[in-house]
């Protein structure tokens, strides 16, 4: 039992210390963790945000990759995407963020890095259905719904978008962004 609970407890101090921004030390506890117990990816995926706050893209690479062989998840495939997207691979990270959001429809970093690929990449037909199937969890986020109504906006579909804007300004009435976007449509 001992090796599960090592592994549990250098991979808590590995994040406590990723969050206090003390990278040495978060790799240390990292790098325990991946010694002490079985294969998970978790401490893979720290590894690799130790590596992306140094700035070392392909190490960082390496590291996600790791954690995508143990288990695919929406961090791995949003890790991969975020990377790929730095290094300027637009289109396999709009692929890999769509997957991202495929495992967990409300990983924000996946939803909000398609939303800007699919209006660098002129793909933004393909994300609405992310951003409605993210609302049909949380309907009340403002910030979705908006970037919902500029994506039918861009792809003329003006209707649609009138009506989350009304949503949006019927849960809160001074939404300035919401106000400007509906006076575009309007005039």
């Amino acid at each position: 039992m001992s090796g599960h609970l090592d592994y549990e407890i250098n991979k808590e101090l590995g994040e406590c210390y990723l969050f206090m921004g003390e990278l040495e030390k978060a790799e240390e506890y990292y790098l325990k963790a991946i010694g002490s117990n079985g294969i998970h990816s978790d401490p893979y995926i720290g590894l690799a945000t130790v590596a992306v706050q140094r700035g070392a893209l392909e190490e960082a690479l390496k590291h996600y990759g790791k954690a995508h062989e143990i288990e695919q998840t929406d961090k791995s495939f949003s890790g991969i995407a975020l990377i790929r997207m730095e290094l300027g691979d637009h289109e396999e990270a709009f692929s890999m963020f769509s997957k991202a959001l495929e495992a967990n429809p409300e990983n924000m970093v996946a939803l909000f890095s398609l939303i800007r690929l699919g209006h660098e990449l002129n793909r933004l037909g393909e994300i609405v259905p992310y951003l409605e199937n993210y609302l049909e969890v949380d309907a009340d986020n403002k910030e979705v719904r908006y970037s919902l109504a500029g994506c039918l906006v861009c792809m003329e579909r003006k209707d649609e978008a009138r009506k989350h804007l009304e949503m949006i300004l019927e849960a809160d009435p001074e939404n300035e962004a919401a106000l400007e976007l509906m006076g575009q449509i309007q005039a």
